[in-house]
């Protein structure tokens, strides 16, 4: 009789100590809804530039073709910045012309403030054309046009 009690507490003692087959997909779920809410609330901040006033247009948005278009940027004061750099125009056009000849192909992405006027724009895409390139985009602020 002791026998059958051992082995019975047995079973029951295997049944209690089995293996659990089965993944656990709640952490996994937190961990990656975590990260995605980290990631979302970072990356409007790594989109790092000088503040400008861009005009509004009704065009439709550019499709992203090449991995990294040059970006010139006008601020409302006129200042000329290549990335992040302050540079002059002199130097702007040393520094397409040298890019030019590696990569004509390359875009070239002009961010100008809305209140400049025509000619101090101009005069940078002009720069960029005698440089050497042939894709040149002037960006602009996705919505109503300010004159509509």
């Amino acid at each position: 009789m002791g026998a059958k009690l051992e082995r019975g507490g047995r079973r029951g003692s295997r049944r209690a100590h089995k293996v659990m087959s089965d993944i656990n997909v709640t952490p996994l779920v937190d961990v990656m809804l975590v990260l995605l809410i980290v990631f979302m609330v970072t990356a409007p901040l790594l989109t790092a530039g000088i503040s400008v006033n861009l005009p509004k247009t009704q065009a439709k948005a550019l499709h992203q073709q090449d991995n990294a278009p040059l970006e010139i940027t006008l601020d409302a004061k006129g200042n000329i910045f290549m990335g992040q750099t302050s540079v002059t125009a002199d130097r702007l056009k040393g520094i397409l012309s040298a890019i030019a000849i590696e990569t004509p192909d390359r875009r070239v992405y002009i961010r100008a403030d809305h209140g400049l006027s025509y000619g101090q724009v101009m005069g940078v895409m002009g720069i960029a054309s005698t440089s050497g390139f042939t894709k040149i985009a002037l960006i602009t602020d996705p919505g109503t046009a300010q004159g509509q």
